[in-house]
């Protein structure tokens, strides 16, 4: 039986517990329960009671630690990802707002930045309801949209975001300290004020980054809200159904557009536990005693009612959290690290394909005016090696000579009969081209006419080599200088079968002629 005094020491009352302490005294914990007799004498309850509600914190404190755990993990997990872009400053050209964003992460991760954006149509009172769980009036309501309000003394940080073209500000109030966290507030453009498919793109580009919505509707829900709604829940992120202005409706009508809510049409949407009832600036009649003794009557406006609202949001971050702000983080930081590696990648490629052609045409130049087959052999590998180390200094993964000669020799054996068809074209024509320059030196240049033709053939041929064994080689490093599971083969033969080889060879011929022909 576990001695009360023994288990009220397991966890000091002003110390927190380490990770290993904590799964020691849980093991231990779990041990002594296992030895406990499960009928214990009514004298003993309280001892029992003390290590449930022992055991209660230990899970607690485990699954804190857990949490604080999961975070760090992710704060160094976009602090690598951000170490690994190694942008250059051309690719860094078309993504600052990218980059930017990525920014803004490391920042929401390093100060636990909370964000909680309100969704909905004009007039139904997301400013009012933002102001209302602020308790002040941060953001413009009424007909005025897209403007900042300075609130003097205001514990609330207010900023603009522009948007699109016509569209109006996106603005966010940041509480400057909530002990070690910050929230902020985003009151994002009536979805009725933005276009069909820029509003799709809005929803899901602001819906990404936030870690809870909020999505206010005033009464039954409409099509364009229906279709809102579908479009943010895309991003699985926690979503409140915010039934607003209840305070418009008598008690029955409430109650009947409540429960339609919450109906078979959105259960696929959003649960009945997440719908909930405000009335951020409700109206009320108030009796004014005139001095002529009559009474008048007046519309002012009351007491926020959101109390429930605030419990919610509550209960989601402190059941959710860190755990919460991780999550969503890695998930957006994923989304932006891919846009910004997909325009690396366009950047290196554009690059890569003009590197290849460039060796392409220097090769086809110097086999064209060189009639020594053993040269055109040799001179010819140089520039393929050379092709190769200048794309693996490109693609940052830089290769020795030996290394790319290698590499070499692993595309030709799969190039295969290719190789062999341009060495057959290349020795013969290479003979036939070498007889024709001695031809032109001894007629004192009757000859040149066709010896061109020949030169331009076997220079396009060798080109069109070279115009091979680049893309492979981009092919290669593009897959982290790994062939996959096929092998270099499989790879190869992929490449070559997209080519349009008589479209490139055209193309190099053309281009040859052009130098080869010039005075």
């Amino acid at each position: 039986m576990p001695d009360p005094d023994a288990a009220n020491a397991i966890v000091p009352a002003n110390a927190s517990p380490t990770w290993e302490e904590v799964e020691a005294e849980l093991g231990q914990l779990v041990a002594d329960l296992h030895g406990t007799p499960l009928s214990l004498p009514a004298a003993d309850d309280a001892a029992w009671d003390a290590v449930e509600q022992e055991l209660g914190d230990l899970v607690g404190d485990f699954q804190d630690l857990q949490d604080d755990y999961n975070y760090r993990r992710a704060q160094e997990a976009l602090g690598g990802l951000v170490q690994r872009l190694n942008l250059t400053t051309r690719e860094q050209a078309g993504v600052e707002e990218a980059l930017q964003n990525l920014k803004g992460l490391i920042d929401k991760l390093e100060n636990t930045v909370i964000h909680i954006a309100a969704f909905g149509l004009v007039g139904r009172g997301k400013s009012s309801l933002l102001n209302a769980l602020m308790g002040q009036e941060v953001f413009i309501t009424g007909p005025t949209h897209g403007v900042t309000q300075v609130v003097e003394g205001s514990a609330w940080e207010v900023s603009q975001e522009p948007l699109t073209e016509g569209t109006p500000d996106l603005l966010r109030a940041s509480l400057k300290s909530l002990g070690q966290s910050r929230i902020e507030l985003i009151d994002t453009p009536g979805l009725d004020e933005v276009a069909g498919a820029d509003r799709a793109a809005l929803a899901r580009r602001i819906a990404e980054q936030v870690d809870l919505i909020l999505f206010v509707v005033a009464g039954d829900i409409t099509r364009v809200e229906y279709e809102a709604l579908q479009a943010l829940r895309q991003a699985s992120k926690p979503m409140l159904l915010v039934f607003n202005k209840v305070d418009q409706y008598p008690e029955a009508d409430r109650q009947v557009i409540y429960e339609t809510l919450r109906d078979r049409r959105l259960q696929d949407l959003i649960s009945p536990d997440e719908i909930v009832m405000a009335a951020a600036s409700p109206l009320a009649v108030q009796a004014m005693a005139q001095p002529d003794g009559e009474t008048t009557y007046q519309t002012v406006r009351g007491q926020p009612q959101v109390d429930d609202l605030k419990l919610k949001i509550l209960d989601i971050l402190h059941r959710e959290g860190k755990a919460l702000v991780a999550l969503n983080t890695l998930m957006y930081a994923e989304g932006v690290s891919g846009e910004i590696l997909a325009r690396k990648r366009q950047i290196c490629d554009r690059i890569a394909d003009d590197t290849i052609w460039n060796a392409t045409q220097i090769k086809a130049v110097a086999v064209a005016l060189n009639p020594i087959t053993v040269a055109d052999l040799v001179g010819g590998t140089v520039i393929d090696v050379m092709l190769i180390l200048n794309l693996s200094r490109l693609y940052g993964l830089p290769m020795t000579r030996p290394a790319a000669l290698k590499l070499l020799k692993q595309i030709a054996l799969g190039l295969g009969g290719i190789t062999v068809s341009e060495l057959v074209i290349t020795l013969g024509l290479s003979s036939l081209k070498g007889l024709l320059g001695v031809s032109a030196v001894a007629t004192g240049g009757l000859a040149i006419a066709p010896y061109i033709p020949v030169a331009i053939a076997q220079g396009g041929v060798a080109g069109l080599a070279t115009y091979g064994i680049g893309q492979i080689t981009k092919t290669y490093l593009t897959n982290g200088a790994t062939w996959g599971p096929d092998g270099p083969r499989a790879v190869v033969s992929s490449i070559l079968d997209s080519l349009d080889e008589a479209s490139i060879l055209n193309r190099i011929k053309a281009e040859l002629r052009a130098k080869i022909s010039a005075p």
